[in-house]
C-alpha cells in the first residue's frame, strides 16, 4: 500500500523531486495506464498547494479525451488548437498561463480556474499520447519550477502510457 507523507511545505525544487519519486514507484510494476494517471492525478492534487485540477487528457481518433483527473467535472473532449490544452498538444510544448481569461480560446471548463499549465505528453518515438493539464484557482500560479517539475512527471507517466 502506498503511504504518501505531507510534502506540500518543501521548496518547490524539493517537493517536485519528491512527487518525481513517489510517482515513479507508484506505477513502476503497474502496466495498466489508466491505473497509473489515476494515481498520478490524486498525488499531484494532494500534494501540490494551490491547486483546483489535475488530470489527463488522451490523444483518441484525432481529439484529446478526458482521462483520469481529479477536482470538478471537466470537458470531455478538445480538439487540437482550442483552449490550453488543444494549443499544447498542437505545438507540442508546455504551455504556462498566468490568467487563463487572457488566453485566446479558452475553455472554461472550471470557472473557478485563473492559471493553468499544460505538458504534451510524448512517446519516445515522438507520437504524443496526451497531455498533463493542472489548473490553479490563482492568478499566475505557476512558474519555471513548476513547468520543470511537471514536465519530468510528464516524462515518468508517458513511459507507462
Amino acid at each position: 500500500m502506498f503511504v504518501g507523507s505531507d510534502i506540500s511545505e518543501l521548496p518547490k525544487s524539493d517537493l517536485y523531486r519528491e512527487l518525481a519519486r513517489q510517482i515513479a514507484a507508484l506505477v513502476q510494476g503497474e502496466t495498466d495506464p489508466v491505473a497509473n494517471m489515476a494515481n498520478c492525478a490524486a498525488v499531484l492534487f494532494h500534494s501540490i498547494p494551490r491547486l483546483n485540477w489535475a488530470g489527463f487528457y488522451l490523444l483518441k481518433g484525432g481529439e484529446l479525451v478526458l482521462g483520469p483527473f481529479q477536482g470538478q467535472a471537466a470537458c470531455v473532449r478538445i480538439g487540437f488548437g482550442r483552449g490550453v490544452v488543444g494549443t499544447a498538444a498542437e505545438k507540442r510544448m508546455t504551455i504556462r498561463v498566468a490568467d487563463v481569461n487572457q488566453f485566446p480560446g479558452h475553455i472554461a471548463c472550471d470557472t473557478a480556474s485563473k492559471s493553468e499549465i499544460a505538458v504534451p505528453l510524448v512517446s519516445d518515438d515522438s507520437h504524443l499520447l496526451g497531455v498533463l493539464d493542472v489548473d490553479s484557482p490563482e492568478l499566475d500560479r505557476f512558474d519555471a519550477e513548476d513547468e520543470e517539475g511537471l514536465q519530468a512527471i510528464g516524462r515518468i507517466i508517458s513511459a507507462k502510457l
